[in-house]
């Protein structure tokens, strides 16, 4: 079975960790594509070339201002991803709640022991 295209959803997009890591980078202020390259420490076409990608699947904005250009992420893209991992943080919830039920149910029977040694 052939690999969905890189720029076919968000989550193909995302997939790459040098794009993950723009996308922290640009989720709390905008940054110039020469700022990125600098905090990557990656050459100025590849920064451009996971910046295409990430813009084609509307992960990023992009703003221009004379010959520069500014990108910042766009939540509202990343949302598809965010309802997916949800489900399973709610079960990961719901675990943890019942594996402290039988931590705390352990914890009670060991004080009885103790009690009742004395």
């Amino acid at each position: 079975m052939a690999r969905a295209a890189t720029t076919a959803d968000v989550f193909n997009a995302v997939a790459e960790p040098r794009r993950r890591e723009i996308l922290d980078l640009v989720a709390t202020e905008e940054l110039s594509v020469s700022e990125l390259v600098e905090r990557l420490g990656i050459p100025q076409p590849q920064v451009s070339k996971h910046l295409r990608v990430l813009r084609e699947v509307g992960a990023v904005h992009v703003r221009s201002d004379g010959r520069q250009r500014f990108y910042r992420a766009n939540p509202e893209a990343l949302r598809p991803i965010h309802e997916w991992v949800s489900r399973y943080a709610a079960a990961l919830e719901e675990r943890f709640g019942e594996l402290d039920a039988v931590l705390s149910e352990l914890k009670r029977e060991e004080l009885g022991d103790d009690c009742n040694d004395a």
